[in-house]
């Protein structure tokens, strides 16, 4: 309900850019610039988590893209979902790789799911309607891709914030898990797991271990590994990262 309110009263008060502040625009030339103009990279925190995946990110969390994602998640500005989905399209793009012909098979954006906790205190899930705009720019550039919420989260969890690397990783370790059913649509696509925000890596590393989980082809010497010949690891594209994670080229 609180999440209809907002998008109602978007449409009818007077916005302010989300990134600066600027009054009449929801984001202007400037902001809107400082999400694409770095272009997408790949990125990778310090240290690395175990089993993180190849990650890009389109932008450093700084300045405007964090001032943008802060009142997207935080603020209900809701009307960002559409520039900060460009932006994570972007990611996704440079993670899966260039799309050589149009018969090849469709990118499955898998959120890394929120709490639902979060989710009733924001009155939306940020992820989930940044990666149903990514996935809407996809298309329309003629991408196959759609937006699977093939993870959910096992129990509550504690708060992230003032946690560091580590207590990150005890923290979100088996937090997740593939729904009922789930693992039959991983092989049907090029998975890409995808969040708004990067900082230590603990979520997206947590998200494939998950599915790795309900893949026996991920886990060599097991009777059966590597049968599953079609599916391919996961990637991951965020919208932003740290400024130092972004600096670092690994390529």
């Amino acid at each position: 309900m609180r999440g209809w309110w907002r998008e109602i009263a978007g449409l009818v008060l007077p916005v302010a850019c989300g990134g600066c502040g600027r009054a009449r625009t929801e984001l202007c030339p400037p902001c809107r610039a400082e999400l694409t103009e770095a272009g997408p990279r790949r990125v990778r925190p310090l240290p690395v988590p175990a089993g993180l995946p190849p990650v890009h990110a389109a932008a450093p969390y700084a300045d405007a893209v964090r001032s943008v994602l802060l009142a997207h998640k935080e603020r209900g500005a809701l009307f960002l979902a559409g520039p900060l989905g460009e932006a994570l399209a972007d990611a996704v793009t440079a993670a899966a790789g260039p799309c050589e012909t149009s018969e090849a098979a469709p990118l499955l954006l898998v959120p890394v799911p929120s709490s639902r906790r979060s989710v009733r205190a924001r009155g939306h899930d940020p992820t989930r309607r940044i990666a149903l705009a990514a996935a809407g720019r996809l298309r329309r550039s003629g991408r196959a891709a759609r937006v699977i919420p093939l993870l959910r989260q096992r129990g509550a969890v504690a708060d992230q914030s003032g946690l560091d690397a580590r207590g990150r990783l005890a923290n979100l370790a088996g937090a997740l898990e593939v729904r009922s059913g789930g693992s039959r649509l991983v092989g049907r696509g090029r998975v890409v797991l995808v969040d708004d925000l990067m900082t230590t890596g603990a979520s997206l590393a947590e998200a494939a271990r998950a599915l790795r989980a309900v893949h026996r082809s991920f886990i060599p010497g097991l009777p059966g590994a590597g049968a599953d010949r079609g599916f391919v690891q996961p990637v991951a594209a965020v919208v932003a990262t740290s400024p130092s994670s972004f600096e670092i080229n690994r390529n």
